[in-house]
Parts: structure tokens; sequence; C-alpha cells
């Protein structure tokens, strides 16, 4: 897809590389980030890694999902994820993203949830973009409000998580909420 890498003001958004699975592996892999996220495993493995990442460049060169490393542009060091799963038919994305553990609260995924969101109006025009959060990832839920998506609904024991259903926050937005804000969005990028 057209575009990549994003750059916003302290972070690089970009497809991952093997490279990255030294890093990559103890931060995706840290239970605390497993523990709020649907889709990562536990424990996540170097073999787990090298078929997310194969995953992940099958998938962006069919135009399915975007997923991309978030780099931090000072240092070069991955400190997380990003990514879009994209329903090509509806024009809309699921936004997905995690930070690694010692990355938490410095804004990142605030940061780069802005630019991919971005991404995914003005460059790959979908009309919508949606996400959602554990109600025990606070944290989740303050970026989704940030970056200006709507609260949408509460889905009860929506996911089985580990053994335990878990709920769902259902946040979204539209193009047309992208274009009336992103003038104070694109200003923190």
């Amino acid at each position: 897809m057209s575009s990549l890498p994003l750059q916003t003001r302290r972070l690089t958004l970009r497809p991952y590389v093997l490279g990255d699975i030294p890093a990559l592996v103890p931060l995706i892999g840290a239970r605390e980030v497993a523990a709020t996220t649907l889709r990562i495993p536990h424990p996540y493995t170097e073999e787990i890694a090298r078929e997310f990442i194969a995953l992940a460049e099958k998938d962006l060169a069919s135009g399915q999902c975007v997923r991309c490393g978030i780099i931090l542009r000072q240092t070069g060091a991955l400190c997380g994820g990003i990514g879009l799963q994209i329903e090509v038919d509806h024009r809309r994305a699921e936004l997905g993203y995690w930070i690694g553990v010692p990355y938490w609260g410095n804004g990142y995924a605030t940061e780069a949830a802005m630019a991919m969101v971005k991404y995914g109006f003005e460059t790959l025009g979908l009309q919508r973009i949606f996400a959602s959060y554990v109600p025990a990832n606070v944290a989740s839920g303050n970026v989704l409000r940030k970056i200006g998506m709507r609260h949408e609904g509460y889905l009860r024991s929506h996911i089985l998580k580990w053994g335990e259903f878990l709920d769902l926050e259902m946040y979204g937005m539209l193009a047309a909420d992208w274009k009336l804000n992103s003038t104070d969005s694109s200003s923190q990028l």
C-alpha cells in the first residue's frame, strides 16, 4: 500500500521486518500485553513472530490489512504495533494496537493511532474505522476518546480470553467525523 512508512513527531509506523523479531518477541510476549488483546497469544514465540510477519506481508500485498511496527524515531527502537484490518467491500477497518510495557504512559499509542486513522481515511479512502477494548484496559479507552472516536456500545461476554468471557467497549469514527476534527488531530502528529 502506498504512503508507508508513516511519520509522526516522535514515531515511524512501518511494516514489520524479520529484523524486528528480537525486540518483538519480549515486548508483545509480555503477559500484560497479551491479557488485554484478543489476537495476541501467550506465550509468544519466535516461530509465532515469523508467521505473524509473513502473514502481515501477505495481507499488506492483498490490501486486507495494514500491520506496522511502531518505531521511536529518536532511537530506532520498536515500542509497539498498530494496524487496520480492512473490509474492502464495506470501506471500513478495525483499528488495533499494542504498546510494550516499558513504553506505557508516553502517549505513543495515541500518536500512532492518530496517524493510522488519518492514513485510513485520507489515503485508503475508508468510510468507517472502529475499535474495541476490554473495560479493564482503561488506557486503551482513553486512546480511542483522544483520537475522536465515539462510544457506540457495550458487548457483554463478547470474547473468550484464557477461559474467561470478557465484555468489550465499542468505539467508532466516520470519515465525516475525521474531516470535522482533522485540523485539531493533525496538529498533534
